[in-house]
């Protein structure tokens, strides 16, 4: 058990340096070896979604406060397991 933490510390060392070499051997190649694309690529209409913002971030909040309120009404009607999970996943997806 008294060699485990040295051999792991090792291991975590040898990782990391082999990890910093990789990284500098692909980085550092010469840019003969990497071929220039032959023409540009396509590009895609944006994401609605990722036109007008991350909605994600934006719904968070608002999100947050009608689980809250569902988990609270939950309660007040004394679900539990599945029953409970089930009303909560139901209450959040209407509102």
């Amino acid at each position: 058990m008294r060699t485990f933490l040295p051999a792991a510390l090792a291991c975590l060392a040898l990782a990391s340096v082999m990890g910093g070499w990789l990284i500098a051997a692909t980085a550092g190649g010469s840019p003969a070896k990497v071929p220039a694309p032959a023409s540009p690529p396509p590009t895609a209409p944006p994401h609605p979604a990722s036109a007008a913002g991350s909605s994600i971030d934006n719904d968070a909040p608002a999100r947050h406060a009608r689980r809250t309120a569902c988990l609270k009404d939950a309660k007040s009607k004394k679900l539990v397991g599945a029953k409970r999970d089930d009303y909560v996943r139901n209450c959040v997806g209407t509102l």
